[in-house]
């Protein structure tokens, strides 16, 4: 039994001594699979962990910005034993790979940063319109991860007639006092969208969806309101043009309801009187617009508004009306008053009349569409 008890206590005294040593003893470099660094050395601290005093040993130079490079197990320890460091555990780690960390600038970001250093000088408008064209055909730019700060011109030219740039930034640097300098040259312009025919197209088409397409153009080349493409779908142009051409707020109609030489139906409106005609177009119009038409009937020459497709209405009394007793008729008027609207269109038509002759002719109208309506 004492005997066991000793067994017991030395099994636990074995078991204690190397935990109470292992506080003692600094703990064993080990070896990392990937390393991250940020400057254009790598050290012993960015390969291994509890490096020590021989952290900041250089001992490689860093991957281009924004590569990785790989290394395999042997090199690395192969460096630093010659930098007298030892005893490290490697573990399963058969290479390690090294990332050099970068700030990167796309080429949209630099196109940005002209625009925005140009935006409302120089006779330019908004940012958001100006193109900028890099001379150098830079597709992104990688700066030192230390770099965070924003592109802030600092020296800015431009040749409002070539459309040339010259622009001078600064990036503050987080690892220095000095800033880091870029410079950039290149063209900018200010562009509108427009709408752009995508075919050739005559005067008397109506656009439609297919035929228009908004586009970027430069401003000069737009003189005048340019044409969204939503304004220009269901009018006419006021002249033939060909595809590719911008078009703007001045080449666009209404389209003709009326085409000259067309067979229209002419309509005369007084208070209670609505009679229609046929007549012919001397010109074209579009809905609202005041052309001259002739009766067919009377041969006489009227002035009215393009109210409808193939319809022409002359309202009031100023002139003569355009349609002979036996004219199709429409009328607000009930049947038994009909007789009275044939005589008044019977004395407009024989002769020009005046304003004394219409409002004399007017009265019985009035008067029987104002009689007490007869009871049933």
């Amino acid at each position: 039994m004492i005997r066991t008890t000793l067994a017991t206590i030395t099994a636990l005294v074995a078991l204690a001594l190397p935990a109470a040593a292992a506080d003692d003893v600094i703990a064993a470099p080990t070896l990392r699979a990937s390393v991250a660094v940020s400057s254009d050395v790598v050290r012993v601290g960015d390969l291994i962990d509890n490096a020590g005093s021989a952290a900041q040993i250089p001992v490689y130079r860093s991957p281009d910005l924004g590569t990785t490079g790989t290394l395999t197990v042997g090199q690395v320890l192969s460096v630093l034993r010659a930098k007298q460091v030892i005893g490290v555990m490697t573990g399963d780690i058969r290479e390690v790979q090294v990332t050099r960390l970068a700030r990167t600038l796309a080429s949209k970001d630099l196109e940005v940063a002209v625009a925005s250093a140009l935006e409302r000088r120089f006779g330019l408008g908004d940012a958001a319109n100006i193109t900028v064209m890099l001379d150098r055909g830079i597709s992104e730019m990688r700066l030192d991860a230390s770099n965070t700060g924003a592109l802030q011109p600092v020296a800015t030219r431009y040749d409002a007639r070539g459309g040339r740039f010259d622009i001078a930034f600064e990036i503050s640097n987080d690892n220095s006092p000095t800033p880091t300098k870029l410079r950039f040259t290149g063209t900018a312009i200010e562009t509108v969208e427009v709408a752009v025919l995508t075919r050739d197209i005559d005067r008397t088409e109506l656009l439609k969806s297919s035929d228009v397409s908004l586009e970027r153009r430069p401003k000069a080349e737009v003189t005048g309101e340019p044409a969204s493409r939503d304004r220009t779908l269901g009018m006419q142009l006021r002249r033939p043009m060909r595809a590719g051409m911008p078009i703007r707020v001045a080449d666009i109609v209404k389209p003709d309801f009326v085409v000259r030489d067309q067979a229209v139906t002419i309509i005369y409106q007084v208070p209670g009187v609505y009679l229609t005609t046929r007549g012919k177009a001397i010109e074209s119009g579009a809905e609202g617009d005041t052309i001259s038409v002739i009766n067919l009937q009377s041969k006489r020459t009227l002035t009215g508004v393009v109210t409808g497709r193939g319809q022409v209405t002359i309202q009031g009394a100023s002139q003569s009306a355009p349609m002979a007793p036996a004219v199709e008729q429409t009328s607000s008027l009930k049947r038994d008053e009909v007789p009275a609207a044939a005589a008044l269109a019977q004395s407009l038509v024989q002769a020009p009349a005046s304003a004394a002759h219409v409002a004399q002719a007017q009265i019985p109208q009035v008067r029987v569409s104002q009689a007490p309506a007869k009871s049933e």
